[in-house]
């Protein structure tokens, strides 16, 4: 049975054009055993029909503060507000934003999320260009709203209605279901243990403009914080440079270099009893960064001199006691070979081997396919968006915590 077995949700679907996920999202709700009720404003209607998410959730669709009054009720929005046990907002637009951090109630949706009880759990899912999301007031409106309780769901990265690419995307909406699945779970199996994550790249100084990095998203280990919060854990994440917002209730430490990275991962390691080492850190540095720009017309022939980069999961490795110790291997020959031997060479519990050769896995994609390794055991999770497969892989790890 689902944690959503019984649940009311009430999904509020906005004017982005992400709205048509939510026919989907509807379903998959409903599949759970969730009771889903649909508000939609003005400008949602215009992306997706009322009928269609009428039809798919099996209750009528309030769109209207004033609608047509035929049962003699003004006050709908009280009591199914009231009722409610949740109320995902997706997609969540910086206009809806904005209106919610001000508290108006010019709308179905506005007037119901007033309406809420203080102690019913808000999920807000924003979706809109890149730009928009990164804006000061967009920004300062969700934290507004943090402090008032809800809980943003980050947007995802990639290909935009817009045509550009960056922050913005709905997340699909699986995902946003395995959000709210966590959130009701009584099945905390990570209760009382501390995880440390390390996520995204690194980078590696040439002058002070230009840098050696990697394509690494930061995605899978952001995914695997969220997943380790919502599994009971107290969360750290040692983030390199990437451009997400960290997870609520997630202790986030910052870092850029490798050294950093190390140092970060050094200084909390020794409480923890559970570590995922996904971060993708580069393993050579330049030996003496310039302090200026290296200008092109001085230097005909420029030669960088490369030295390397501490090994942080070997280190840690050598050091662990009883920490079930994660490692990430990428690999595009001999894989499964590799992976074994970085499993042996480097003192892990685990390695969780990706292919970037898989359509819709490795780096900047929602989506992971990867195989778990152990001294005794190779399993894999099929292609699934990286919430699903994060969960995959906490679930098993801590089933071999235990055994």
């Amino acid at each position: 049975m689902s944690s959503l077995t019984g649940k009311k949700i009430l999904l509020g679907v906005t004017g982005g054009i992400a709205a048509y996920k939510t026919p989907e999202l509807v379903r998959l709700l409903k599949k759970t055993g969730a009771d889903v009720h649909v508000v939609m404003t003005p400008a949602a209607t215009r992306f997706v029909s009322p009928l269609t998410l009428g039809t798919v959730s099996e209750h009528p669709v309030l769109e209207s503060v004033f609608p047509d009054n035929r049962d003699g009720s003004w006050t709908v929005h009280v009591h199914l507000a009231r009722s409610a046990d949740a109320m995902l907002i997706a997609p969540a637009t910086a206009n809806t934003l904005a209106k919610l951090a001000t508290g108006m109630a010019d709308t179905m949706l506005g007037a119901l999320y007033l309406s809420l009880p203080a102690t019913t759990p808000v999920f807000l899912a924003p979706s809109m260009d890149s730009d928009m999301w990164q804006h000061r007031a967009t920004q300062d409106n969700l934290s507004l709203l943090k402090q008032r309780g809800a809980q943003i769901i980050s947007p995802a990265e990639g290909a935009l209605a817009s045509g550009l690419s960056g922050p913005g995307r709905l997340p699909e909406p699986a995902e946003l279901v395995e959000v709210l699945s966590g959130h009701f779970s009584t099945n905390r199996p990570l209760e009382g243990k501390q995880v440390v994550i390390s996520a995204g790249p690194t980078r590696e100084a040439i002058d002070p403009v230009r840098f050696i990095s990697n394509h690494s998203s930061g995605k899978m280990g952001y995914a695997l914080a969220e997943a380790a919060r919502l599994a009971g854990a107290q969360v750290t994440l040692v983030s390199g440079p990437v451009a997400l917002n960290p997870p609520d209730g997630v202790h986030l430490i910052r870092v850029e270099t490798a050294l950093e990275m190390k140092d970060a991962m050094e200084s909390v390691f020794d409480k923890a009893d559970l570590v995922l080492m996904a971060a993708a850190v580069a393993d050579y540095r330049v030996e003496s960064p310039s302090s200026k720009k290296i200008k092109r017309e001085l230097t005909n022939d420029p030669v960088l001199k490369l030295i390397p980069n501490p090994d942080i999961l070997k280190g840690l490795g050598q050091k662990k006691t009883n920490q079930f110790l994660v490692g990430f291997a990428l690999e595009t020959d001999d894989d499964v070979a590799n992976a074994r031997q970085k499993l042996i060479s480097k003192h892990l519990d685990l390695v969780i081997l990706n292919n970037p050769r898989v359509p819709g896995a490795g780096f900047n994609t929602d989506t992971n396919e990867v195989t778990l390794i152990t001294h005794d055991d190779t399993q894999v999770i099929s292609l699934a968006p990286k919430s699903v497969v994060a969960r995959d892989i906490l679930a098993y790890c801590t089933r071999k915590m235990k055994a």
